[in-house]
C-alpha cells in the first residue's frame, strides 16, 4: 500500500540530491577563482572557525583517513594549513590554517556563502527561518547506515 507520505518522501529525497548537486558545483567554481580544488575548498571552509582533529575532518569531509592525510599534506604544501598537536591527546593532531590560509579560506568562504545566498534569495522571510531550522534538525542527526 502506496501512502501519502512516500510521494512527498521521495520528492524531498530528489531535492536534496539537487541541492547536493548545486552546492557542489558552486563549490567547484570558487575553487577555481582561488585556484584550490574542491575538496581544498571545502577543507579551508570547515576550518574557519578553528583547529579541527582528524577524526572530525574525515567524518565531515566523507574521507578514509589516508586520502584526508593526502589532502592535508597538499594543503600543507601550499602554506594553507598546518598540523598541531592536540593537547588532549599527544598522538593525535588537529589541523589548523595558516595565515594564508585563513584568508584564502575567508574568500573562498564568502564567495560559496555568496552564492548559495542567492538560491533562497526570493523566498517569503518566514521560508528562511523554517529552511534554515528543518536544514540544521536534518544535519544534527546521525548519518543514516549504509545499504
Amino acid at each position: 500500500m502506496v501512502t501519502t507520505a512516500e510521494p512527498a518522501q521521495r520528492r524531498i529525497a530528489q531535492a536534496l540530491v539537487r541541492l547536493a548537486h548545486a552546492v557542489q558545483q558552486v563549490f567547484s567554481e570558487v575553487s577555481r577563482e582561488h585556484e584550490l580544488t574542491p575538496q581544498q575548498a571545502q577543507l579551508l571552509c570547515l576550518l574557519i572557525d578553528g583547529p579541527v582533529g582528524m577524526t572530525d575532518l574525515s567524518r565531515a569531509l566523507h574521507l578514509e583517513r589516508s586520502s584526508l592525510s593526502g589532502l592535508v599534506d597538499r594543503a600543507e604544501r601550499r602554506g594553507l594549513v598546518a598540523r598541531a598537536r592536540d593537547s588532549r591527546d599527544r598522538r593525535a593532531c588537529r589541523i589548523e590554517l595558516t595565515g594564508e590560509g585563513a584568508r584564502v579560506a575567508a574568500l573562498a568562504h564568502d564567495a560559496v556563502t555568496a552564492r548559495l545566498e542567492t538560491l533562497t534569495a526570493g523566498l517569503p522571510p518566514g521560508h528562511h527561518d523554517l529552511l534554515a531550522a528543518t536544514l540544521d534538525d536534518l544535519l544534527s542527526r546521525p548519518a543514516p547506515p549504509e545499504p
